[in-house]
């Protein structure tokens, strides 16, 4: 196959979709909207037309002359009679005058204005010189085509109104029904070799994504070998996986691997009000690749319009749904040496229609995980190729402290730590930066509030209850940082992470965690005998590990070891199931709390001394570590937990 011209990338701003290659766009010429272009020309006729009507009411040729030159003809008797129309006086002379000012001609009629100044006697000067003088209210004297004009204005007015609004909602409708076909949609180009892309060296962390990618990457560059033993690549390749994890960097280093244009779009940009136009651009977008194949066509977020059909009521989803269908009729016209490959991002799998997923559309799924460590230390050097690190920094120990964390975030991390360096003026990065960062990221930025020193007192033994059941739970996570420095939105913090991932959770550790986070709570009922809102996110902690205990993980004898309750939040906690089983789920959850809740105020009031000198600690230091907060307490930490038996 020939190969075009490289182009640099480029992404086309002006178009439904984009294509990574695509040649520069020169900037439209901006133009007045025809909208604006309409409302200018119907102002400017009825402005015409008001300037034609008002020549219509100025009909008449009298002269125009000062008050004096009129006084000075009412003294010699000049004036025979006064016809005036409101406050103008008009007149006629009994002999010709020439015109005043120099003007050439003569006159005998004339209209000249009164000073309201004037306090001569013009009445009795008139009267004297038996001048007739007759007076009425300013009378328009139209022609016929005047008042035609004056009379039709209104509808004229209305009918230019209801066209600019017709042309204005059909330019609309035009617009979102007939774009496409009148822009042409963009014309991609091969990727150029020399230009910075995105490839799998800067993907890490998932290596076993990476290897069933490598597939479709192989295709791409070698369909012949593929061919020739009959293989057939799968037409599409869904990425499932939690935000941050990676799904729209993968499809984009498969494209940079593989070297073919690049489409992207996302979901919801097919998404319009006029049923049909998603459709439409469907058709283009395909219709595009296959012109250029071997090519990447790339779609995030595709649960937007793959959902399951037939949920919508009134209609309300036809666009979506149409849209879907017409996604479903290109897959199942691709074929084996067309060479257009659909990638599709998701973190929604479970909504998707199933004849989006079934074989022959979506053939394979791969699922984008959050990163283990030694993923996370490997996107974390990624993240720091450009930023300089001071002697002596181990990314290995952030990547220790940062479990489930995905590779956004970790981008994220490595950024703030950067800007923090920024702002203390150091020229590089260090390990204080990262850890400070890691702190800004996991708790929320510092605040500055000033607190009483009773409710100061009171979080610190809340923080000392949650730090100190950790320590003594078996197998908790243990104890990273404490803190009664206000954070976001919280009074004080306490930060335990586990030494290594942890995929599958036991029956007590679960229970060790609603016993940890109900310290704070605990902690204050026994020093205090009280409870304030201060453990308002433990008890939604709590609620949602006892959901789960309950609900999904078969951890209740009264609900069932083989029940898992679905979950679409129609029902109490977001479940879905028959009343009676809710009413089971309820109790259980209740009796779980309850349970924990009293193990915690055990442990606190058997522990009292250790609570009372890891509370004092935190007053006087505000914050500590994890070897400070441990001898505090007077606890020696085990370097690797155990489940209690």
């Amino acid at each position: 196959m020939p190969t075009p011209t490289p182009v640099p990338p480029r992404d086309r701003a002006d178009t439904p979709w984009r294509s990574e290659g695509a040649p520069p766009t020169p900037p439209p010429k901006k133009r007045m909207p025809g909208g604006w272009r309409g409302l200018i020309l119907t102002a400017l006729i009825v402005y015409l037309i008001t300037n034609l009507v008002l020549s219509f009411f100025n009909e008449g040729d009298e002269p125009t002359i000062s008050y004096t030159e009129f006084s000075k003809q009412v003294a010699a008797g000049n004036v025979s009679k006064i016809y005036s129309k409101g406050d103008a006086i008009q007149g006629q002379l009994k002999a010709e005058q020439p015109m005043p000012d120099g003007d050439k001609g003569d006159y005998t009629k004339f209209v000249t204005q009164r000073p309201a100044f004037a306090d001569d006697e013009l009445w009795a000067n008139l009267t004297k010189q038996n001048v007739n003088v007759t007076a009425s209210p300013v009378v328009v004297q139209r022609s016929f085509l005047a008042n035609l004009l004056l009379s039709l204005a209104p509808m004229l007015l209305l009918v230019l109104l209801w066209v600019f609004v017709a042309r204005r909602m059909s330019a609309g409708m035009g617009g979102a029904m007939g774009g496409l076909g009148r822009k042409a949609p963009p014309k991609p180009v091969e990727l150029d070799q020399g230009a910075p892309r995105t490839t799998f060296a800067d993907v890490a962390g998932i290596d076993e994504v990476e290897g069933e990618l490598n597939d479709v990457v192989d295709f791409l560059k070698n369909p012949q070998a593929y061919r020739k033993l009959g293989a057939r690549m799968p037409g599409g390749v869904l990425l499932s996986g939690p935000p941050g994890t990676g799904k729209t960097l993968l499809a984009r280093a498969v494209a940079g691997e593989a070297g073919v244009p690049f489409f992207s779009a996302s979901a919801s940009e097919f998404i319009e009000m006029i049923v049909g136009v998603g459709a439409s651009r469907v058709r283009e977008l395909f219709t595009e690749a296959r012109k250029v194949a071997p090519a990447i066509i790339f779609i995030d977020e595709i649960d937007t319009i793959g959902r399951v059909r037939g949920g919508g009521t009134m209609g309300g989803h036809d666009e979506r749904e149409q849209t879907l269908n017409q996604i479903l009729t290109e897959m199942d016209g691709f074929s084996g040496s067309e060479g257009v490959v659909v990638l599709a991002a998701t973190n929604r799998a479970d909504v998707l229609d199933p004849a989006l997923t079934r074989p022959g559309r979506f053939d394979r799924t791969v699922v984008v995980s959050p990163p283990d460590r030694g993923g996370r230390e490997a996107i974390l050097r990624i993240h720091t190729r450009d930023i300089p690190l001071a002697p002596g920094v181990d990314l290995a120990q952030v990547a220790r402290t940062t479990p489930g964390m995905t590779g956004a975030e970790l981008a994220n991390l490595a950024n703030e730590a950067a800007l923090l360096a920024v702002k203390r003026r150091q020229d590089q990065v260090t390990q204080s930066d990262l850890s400070d960062a890691l702190e800004k990221v996991q708790l929320g930025a510092e605040r500055s509030l000033v607190m009483p020193l009773e409710e100061r007192r009171r979080t610190a033994y809340h923080e000392s209850g949650h730090a100190l059941l950790g320590m003594l739970q078996p197998g908790a996570d243990p104890v990273r940082k404490i803190t009664i420095v206000p954070r976001g939105r919280a009074l004080g913090v306490t930060l335990s992470t586990p030494d290594a991932d942890r995929y599958a959770y036991t029956e007590p550790y679960l229970r060790g965690r609603i016993i940890g986070a109900l310290g704070g709570m605990a902690a204050e009922h026994v020093v205090y005998d009280v409870i304030t809102t201060g453990a308002e996110n433990d008890l939604e902690q709590v609620t949602n590990i006892a959901r789960g205990m309950v609900g999904r993980w078969g951890m209740s004898d009264r609900v069932g070891k083989l029940t898992a309750i679905p979950s679409d939040g129609a029902g109490p906690y977001g479940l879905s199931a028959a009343p009676t089983t809710l009413d089971a789920v309820d109790h259980e959850m209740r009796r779980i709390v309850d349970e924990c809740y009293v193990e915690a105020c055990r442990l606190l009031r058997e522990n009292r001394p250790k609570l009372d000198a890891l509370a004092e600690a935190l007053l006087a230091n505000e914050t500590l570590d994890e070897s400070a907060a441990y001898a505090a307490a007077g606890i020696t930490r085990l370097t690797k937990g155990h489940d209690p038996a």
